[in-house]
């Protein structure tokens, strides 16, 4: 698994998305796309949001952010699942949401330098 996405990667997810039904509490199934992949001491998560067909629509309003684990099933195949520990959550989202900073400044400032 991916320690870190190169600018590289990060633009081949947002050309074609992974995309994964996630099912509430409620049993309501919704799409989300996988937005970035961390691995820490042999643990993968994933960082997702809502998936929308026009990138637009994520721009007004807040977008939700959902971190989940992978584990493994009794047939040996990838599942996702919650993050059980409070703190382990805050800390791994936090993770998500620094590198998704990093990756929009570095965006901005390609985008000024690119106006010049």
């Amino acid at each position: 698994m991916l320690d870190q996405n190169t600018p590289n990667e990060l633009d081949e997810l947002m050309d074609s998305p992974e995309l994964y039904t996630l099912v509430d509490e409620d049993g309501n199934e919704k799409l989300f796309e996988l937005i970035d992949i961390y691995e820490e001491e042999g643990k993968v998560y994933f960082a997702l949001i809502p998936h929308v067909e026009n990138p637009e629509e994520l721009l007004e309003g807040e977008c939700e952010l959902v971190v989940l684990s992978v584990a493994e099933d009794e047939d040996g195949g990838d599942i996702l699942e919650p993050i059980e520990s409070d703190e382990e959550y805050e800390r791994i989202a936090q993770i998500f949401i620094d590198r998704l900073d990093e990756d929009f400044e570095d965006e901005d400032e390609d985008e000024e330098e690119s106006a010049e």
